[in-house]
């Protein structure tokens, strides 16, 4: 059987960057290893993306992550004849976000797609997304879901005071709507953790500064980017993890949260709804609305039988979630129909 390549953008290995993009190219790989498959994965970005690709064998397959590929569609089309290209898409590049600059001129990601073989995402809303924004076959998109490991069950306090969020520290992911409706929550017992990275320092800093001047630092660890036992241990010691934001394509934090029956509450945005599955094991709530997540989150502080049915749902959900096993296999798929 032929090497696979896959392609990533250049930090995908670095555990002090632990986006959910970078931990599904590293878990897919690893899985799809496992099922007996060589993969060399290659780190680079898009200005190299086409050095990487002329130095590949001739009829190889390659995996493209689409935070490197969807900007360089040069590369993608002058390798089209000569590789089989897939572009795993874990955000669109060329979505507007809220709370996002955006890119600064326009991304030709419709061209790059184009030159792909197959186009892979990582969940239904990205796939119409995808399917609406561009004049793509509808053959051509497939949907490869991420897996998540079932940890332990978190065993959760008795007031369900212990709020956790995990994300990195940038106004996408929304922490300053979270932050904004603790501050009306002063009344109540409660602690935050917040894990992930600092990808915007002025961004964290002026939470910390809001934090601080309601009086509620000492409420609030800022852990920084976690990851193995010590991301673990985060969610083991959480009631509630708290997703308030202003996007996500899927929501790995809502699987990894639900794989240790630890409810969720949420924005409802993107593919959030598909993470979190049916019935809701927590609650979701408008994007950047910090009175309608305040009222939600008191709701789960005040009232132990609201904290036992979202207990019981994502337990639940818990029994439902694949592992990344399954992922490996439905990406080989897609794989096996390109070479073909």
């Amino acid at each position: 059987m032929s090497v696979l390549h896959l392609v990533g953008p250049t930090g995908l290995s670095d555990p002090a960057r632990p986006s959910g993009g970078n931990v599904y190219d590293v878990r897919v790989a690893a899985a799809l290893q496992a099922l007996g498959r060589e993969v060399s994965v290659h780190e680079t970005s898009a200005e190299s993306l086409d050095d990487v690709l002329t130095g590949l064998p001739a009829g190889s397959t390659v995996v493209v992550d689409g935070m490197v590929g969807s900007v360089a569609p040069d590369a993608l089309t002058a390798a089209e004849d000569r590789l089989r290209l897939v572009v795993l898409v874990h955000l669109p590049v060329g979505l507007p976000l809220p709370g996002s600059p955006g890119p600064e001129a326009e991304v030709p990601e419709a061209r790059a797609l184009a030159a792909a073989a197959a186009v892979v995402c990582t969940s239904r809303w990205t796939r119409d997304w995808l399917a609406s924004a561009y004049d793509l076959p509808g053959d051509r998109l497939h949907i490869v879901t991420p897996g998540t490991d079932k940890g332990t069950l978190a065993e959760g306090s008795r007031s369900g005071h212990r709020l956790l969020s995990v994300g990195s520290i940038t106004p996408v992911k929304g922490h300053d709507v979270l932050v904004a409706a603790l501050t009306s929550l002063a009344d109540l017992t409660w602690t935050w953790t917040l894990v992930g990275a600092s990808v915007d320092p002025d961004h964290a800093t002026a939470l910390w500064s809001t934090l601080h001047g309601a009086g509620l630092d000492d409420r609030v660890t800022l852990a920084g980017a976690l990851t193995g036992p010590a991301l673990s241990a985060a969610y083991a010691a959480a009631d509630l993890v708290v997703l308030p934001s202003r996007h996500e394509t899927y929501g790995m934090v809502a699987s990894e949260a639900l794989a240790r029956g630890v409810p969720v509450f949420a924005s409802d945005v993107g593919g959030v709804r598909e993470a979190l599955g049916t019935p809701l094991p927590g609650l979701l709530v408008p994007a950047d609305d910090p009175g309608a997540l305040a009222a939600a989150l008191r709701s789960w502080l005040t009232d132990a039988a609201v904290r036992r049915a979202l207990r019981a749902r994502a337990v639940d959900r818990r029994g439902s979630l694949d592992g990344w096993d399954r992922t490996a296999t439905e990406l080989a798929a897609v794989l096996e129909s390109v070479g073909r």
